[in-house]
């Protein structure tokens, strides 16, 4: 069964880059036409996604959220990342990873705050 695991700091100060790992287990982040995803969810707003890596390492991003947002991936330990620069408060969410369809992680709190 495949597993989603966030981590990462719980709180970032404005201007900061907020970074995430997300750890994968019961499945490769290589396994071929896999895809995996971050997206978050702010208080009041729907689910927003961020984007994606491919099981080839490529990616994708919302076009919202491109000059600011990076994902990479490191196979050795099957985990993969995002990097969200200049973070605003409102950048604070509920921040996701996730397996293209319907594998979640539970989440992980991130407020933007001096």
């Amino acid at each position: 069964q495949v597993q989603l695991q966030e981590s990462g700091p719980g709180l970032v100060k404005p201007s900061q880059t907020l970074s995430l790992t997300c750890t994968v287990s019961g499945d490769s982040i290589t396994t071929t036409y896999s895809t995996w995803s971050w997206a978050r969810q702010s208080p009041g707003k729907g689910l927003e996604w961020m984007g994606v890596i491919t099981y080839d390492g490529s990616t994708y991003y919302s076009p919202s959220l491109k000059s600011r947002t990076s994902i990479s991936r490191d196979t050795s330990k099957n985990q993969f990342s995002l990097q969200l620069s200049s973070v605003t408060p409102e950048d604070t969410a509920v921040y996701y990873c996730a397996k293209w369809a319907g594998y979640w992680g539970q989440g992980t709190q991130v407020t933007v705050s001096p």
